[in-house]
């Protein structure tokens, strides 16, 4: 309730008696009025019956209706705007600093109480109302006067607010402190008060006879009261105006998960500024959840744990090393004939697994890269027989309660850096690290040649089968070295023609030199014009009558097949020798051959065409045009991987609709900007603890090129539904495969730190059981390994759900525009529930 200021009663004091009757007649009609009022009154509520200032008094009763009104704990917005003052305008805040509305609601029915207050003419001091009834209309009058008579006293009402807004900040007893110190400083006593009711209704009539008279004539608490009103008038404005930006705002500061869900960010997804790691915990108002939020955590964790029982342990003979395809016992068996390794070939169940593979007794945290390389925890791949059969060959060796690699391989005994160094002296052109990026490595054992090629820049793709060589590529895996289990058989590699610079070959074990070299006419296919096949094995070095045999029969197909001798050398400190070819970069050597054997394949012998395309005793002839890619070395390493590769031109169209070069350029910056500005930094991720990391659903490689200066690898997968871009991947420096996710990964369980899929859910939902998928993601990603998947905002929900359901932490959640965005963590969690693979067990 506004009331009027002494100091405008002292200055009246002398008046003439005719006025004083006058006065008095007023007054008398004034208690009349009242008096009727009160009966009729809906609802009153008796304020101090002490003399206050015009100022505190409006703090006090201001104060107490925010204590009265019911807190609604949905409301998020009021709370913010009550908890964050400075968000305020200096308009917002001029005259009586003290409204602090909780809702809406609440400034509207303060301000309906000024109006019902000046109509009803009530005393200022002895009650107040709550009337709720006052139009829109008589609070908008009352506030354009109060704009209107503002004007004549601003730095009044600025010192007013001022010290208004200092007193807010107290709490109601210093308030009423502040009341009472006012009371001190008043010279009036009851007959003063008297006055001040005939200082009111002078006011009322002048509102009635004219505007200019009130003008004139309204003393200081009709100034004060309309003043606030005309604060509390703005203050509902700013309301509408920011609660959004003051929500968001909030929510980034108490990290609640029903605000994380819905956040307005600018960006489509987090920067480092927003984001927050969100550990599913229920940010507390004060010291004090809010119902809804314990209300809605309760639901989650009932239906949580409702799916959690959807969940079952795998079963199998495979144990904690299942490969689904790879481990299907049953149609191995029915395989007519097993000449051809297809026994080592994919052969996946017709529908995928959705049970969960269990962990090896004891596992811990890998070891972090590099340490990894020499050692790794035997309890993490307990298997001994690869170092019973290949210990004094220096693959690996149990030490304790760690698996060690102090050689590396048949080829190697005495370090594989030795071994890399021999071949680059022999072949300068080899250029490690700069002519030469990215090598296939075939029978990798454990996969130590690419391990120490990452000390020359070079990044190296391992591949061996799942053979009586045990868990080999299960260890290069653990020691954070690429490698994928797969076998030259009866099928193409998946991998796109013309795309690897050098493929190597130390001992592997490959029949090359059979069928027509039918083997070795696959490594042509995959090499690229100009690149160099490194062979290291007995048959070059050694004089026993199989290995000269193999020898002269290899000398024999490499010529056929116009491959350049380039240098025969050996390792003395390995004690191996070892050859090296060259792959033609023209056509002409193939159409001076005297036989045409092997023959040339058809044009309509599409060379990228690598998923389960059976394998062809033929070569593909080499790209001329100098707009076809294959027909000039890619640019040295690291230009080429950012710079627009020579055959990407302005007719073609990319993936995104734009021309090809522009395209390529607008992801390289997408991504460049989002691992920048979000995942190095905003999303909870130690990037020292990642190592091995794969893009589920690659375009450009642009994801992987942006991480490019960490200490990681990436494995990119093109989805064989997707548009086919990896070409342009190897083109970059970088690697991947193609690969269909309604079928399991070519890998051992456990073996990525990460992984990250950008819109991939939403294009194989239709075609795969995401449920099968999300199976298969907990089976390749390690304890504590890490998810993020952006997609739709319907996917980002459905994939919450279910990672929760395996106790999964999330880390981040976030959506915006019908977009979606989730970080989560991997848990150490498995179900009790068996489901035995009938078609896994041997």
């Amino acid at each position: 309730m506004a009331q009027a200021k002494y100091t405008r009663i002292d200055n009246n004091n002398k008046r003439p008696s005719s006025y004083c009757s006058t006065v008095t007649i007023v007054v008398f009609v004034a208690l009349c009025l009242f008096g009727i009022w009160m009966m009729t009154s809906s609802s009153v509520t008796p304020v101090q019956n002490v003399d206050v200032s015009q100022e505190n008094n409006n703090e006090v009763k201001e104060q107490s209706e925010a204590k009265e009104q019911p807190t609604d704990p949905s409301n998020n917005n009021s709370q913010q705007f009550e908890d964050n003052r400075g968000d305020l305008s200096e308009d917002a805040t001029k005259g009586d600093g003290s409204v602090t509305p909780a809702t809406n609601y609440d400034v509207t029915e303060k301000q309906d109480e000024k109006s019902d207050e000046k109509s009803q003419e009530k005393p200022s001091e002895d009650t107040k109302t709550e009337n709720q009834d006052s139009s829109v209309s008589e609070k908008r009058s009352d506030s354009d006067e109060s704009e209107k008579r503002s004007d004549s006293d601003e730095s009044e009402k600025k010192s007013d607010s001022d010290e208004s807004e200092k007193k807010s900040d107290s709490d109601e007893s210093e308030k009423k402190s502040d009341s009472d110190e006012s009371e001190k400083k008043s010279d009036s006593d009851e007959s003063e008060k008297k006055s001040e009711y005939n200082e009111t209704e002078k006011n009322s009539e002048s509102n009635d006879s004219s505007e200019r008279e009130n003008k004139s004539d309204s003393d200081e608490n009709e100034k004060k009261s309309d003043d606030a009103s005309e604060t509390t008038d703005k203050t509902e404005e700013k309301v509408e105006q920011s609660s959004n930006q003051e929500s968001d705002e909030n929510s980034n500061e108490k990290k609640t998960d029903d605000n994380a869900n819905s956040q307005g960010s600018n960006e489509v997804y987090p920067s480092v500024a927003q984001s927050e790691l969100l550990n599913e915990s229920t940010t507390q108002n004060g010291s004090f959840t809010t119902q809804a939020a314990e209300s809605k955590n309760e639901k989650e964790s009932q239906v949580s744990s409702k799916q959690s029982a959807n969940w079952k342990l795998c079963n199998v003979t495979a144990g904690p090393d299942y490969i689904p395809c790879l481990d299907n016992l049953k149609a191995i068996k029915s395989l007519p004939s097993t000449k051809h390794y297809e026994h080592r070939e994919r052969q996946c169940p017709k529908e995928s697994p959705t049970c969960l593979v269990p962990l090896p007794e004891g596992y811990k945290r890998p070891i972090e890269w590099p340490k990894s390389r020499e050692k790794i925890w035997y309890s993490n791949v307990p298997h001994t027989k690869l170092a019973e059969y290949k210990g004094h060959q220096n693959w690996v060796k149990v030490t304790g309660e760690y698996l060690t690699f102090p050689g590396g391989g048949t080829q190697f005994k005495h370090g594989a850096l030795h071994y890399i160094d021999t071949i680059q002296q022999s072949v300068p052109d080899i250029a490690w690290g700069n002519r030469s990026r990215v090598i296939l490595d075939v029978g990798c054992g454990v996969a130590s040649f690419g391990g120490f090629l990452f000390e020359r820049d070079v990044l190296t793709m391992s591949l061996a089968p799942k053979d009586e060589h045990e868990a080999q590529v299960q260890f290069a895996l653990e020691r954070g070295i690429p490698a994928i289990s797969a076998v030259m058989g009866t099928k193409r590699l998946p991998y796109p023609g013309r795309v690897f610079d050098v493929v190597h070959c130390a001992r592997c074990r490959v029949p090359w030199h059979i069928e027509g070299g039918k083997l070795l006419l696959e490594l042509n296919r995959v090499l690229r014009p100009g690149g160099f096949f490194v062979w290291s094995a007995t048959p070059i070095y050694q004089k026993l009558p199989e290995d000269v045999e193999i020898w002269n029969e290899m000398k024999a197909l490499t010529k056929a097949m116009c491959w350049e001798v380039v240098s025969i050398s050996k390792d003395k400190l390995n004690g191996v020798g070892i050859a090296v070819y060259k792959k033609p970069t023209s056509n002409e050597c193939y159409e001076k051959r005297s036989q045409n054997q092997p023959p040339i394949c058809p044009d309509s012998d599409d060379p990228n065409a690598a998923w389960n395309v059976p394998l062809q005793a033929c070569m593909h002839k080499v790209p001329v045009s100098s707009t076809e890619r294959g027909s000039q070395w890619p640019e040295k390493w690291p230009a080429r991987l950012t710079n627009i590769p020579y055959w990407l031109t302005n007719s073609q169209v990319g993936v995104y609709g734009k021309p090809a070069p522009e395209d390529f350029t607008a992801d390289y910056g997408h991504w460049k900007r989002i691992v920048s500005k979000s995942y190095l930094n905003g999303i909870g991720i130690n990037w020292s603890n990642m190592r091995n990391v794969m893009d589920m659903r690659s375009v450009y490689g642009g994801f992987a090129a942006a991480l490019k200066d960490l200490n990681i690898w990436v494995m990119n997968v093109v989805s064989v539904n997707s548009a086919d871009t990896l070409p342009l991947i190897y083109e970059r420096g970088l690697f991947g495969m193609y690969h269909d996710w309604c079928e399991s990964f070519s890998t051992y369980p456990r073996s990525y730190d990460l992984l990250h899929a950008d819109n991939l859910f939403s294009n194989i939902k239709n075609r795969c059981s995401l449920k099968a998928v999300v199976a298969e993601i907990d089976r390749i990603l390690r304890p504590e390994g890490k998810l993020i998947v952006r997609d739709t905002v319907e996917i980002i929900n459905e994939m919450e759900s279910m990672v929760k359901s395996m106790q999964w932490e999330v880390r981040m959640t976030y959506s915006k525009d019908k977009v979606g965005f989730l970080c989560v963590q991997k848990s150490m969690w498995r179900p009790k529930e068996l489901e035995t693979l009938e078609y896994a067990i041997g």
